[in-house]
């Protein structure tokens, strides 16, 4: 008798020693890629978030962290990438559009940044802590394709959600001087350089500016 409960005791001990370590290696914690991102291990995020979609290819916020992870390394070719495959899931999250956005302004492909910014200012609520950085962006690319007036549209819009940004009254300033508009844009470099004085292109653009009006 004492045999059979010995025996018993050894057989349950040991399927609890069972479960103990199979819970264990079980139930340890996956690695984070959200806590990594935000510890600024970006490359472990990204390998992270990549594993995460070879097992489940439609998680969005894997793709979402994947692309803030790959804009923080400038790999601005893949972020566009795997943002354009998140589309395919969900087209209209904007978290996925605005990594479309910004890699493909840093990629120099303006018809894409600019489709996907405008796609965003459409959908994103008004207070979107984003908003003010689509609007400088069009703006720049505004630049970039010579259409200065929508350029100060632009930059005008962004500088409504953040005023307080010297380089941004800099860029309206010169997208006003490029349109013609030097009293607007003497203006918008004074403000400029009411926030920072030895800002450069406000101090050279408002020294043109002042010689052109006499």
């Amino acid at each position: 008798m004492n045999k059979i409960l010995m025996n018993n005791s050894k057989s349950c001990l040991f399927f609890i020693l069972v479960i103990i370590s199979v819970s264990f290696l079980y139930g340890e914690d996956k690695p984070d890629a959200l806590v990594l991102f935000n510890e600024k291990k970006y490359e472990e995020a990204e390998k992270v978030c990549l594993a995460e979609l070879v097992e489940t290819p439609k998680n969005m916020d894997s793709y979402v962290v994947l692309g803030w992870a790959l804009l923080a390394q400038k790999k601005y070719t893949d972020a566009a990438i795997y943002a354009e495959k998140a589309m395919e899931v969900s087209r209209y999250d904007p978290r996925n559009i605005y990594t479309a956005a910004e890699a493909y302004y840093y990629l120099g492909d303006n018809t894409n940044a600019l489709k996907y910014l405008e796609d965003y200012a459409q959908i994103a609520q008004m207070n979107n802590k984003r908003l003010k950085f689509v609007f400088y962006y069009m703006g720049e690319v505004y630049i970039r394709l010579g259409e200065y007036s929508s350029a100060d549209m632009a930059f005008s819009t962004a500088l409504h959600y953040d005023n307080k940004i010297a380089d941004w009254w800099a860029r309206l300033g010169y997208a006003r001087e490029m349109n013609g508009d030097l009293k607007w844009a003497l203006e918008a470099y004074e403000n400029a350089l009411k926030l920072e004085p030895n800002h450069t292109e406000a101090k050279q653009g408002k020294s043109k500016i002042e010689q052109l009006l006499g």
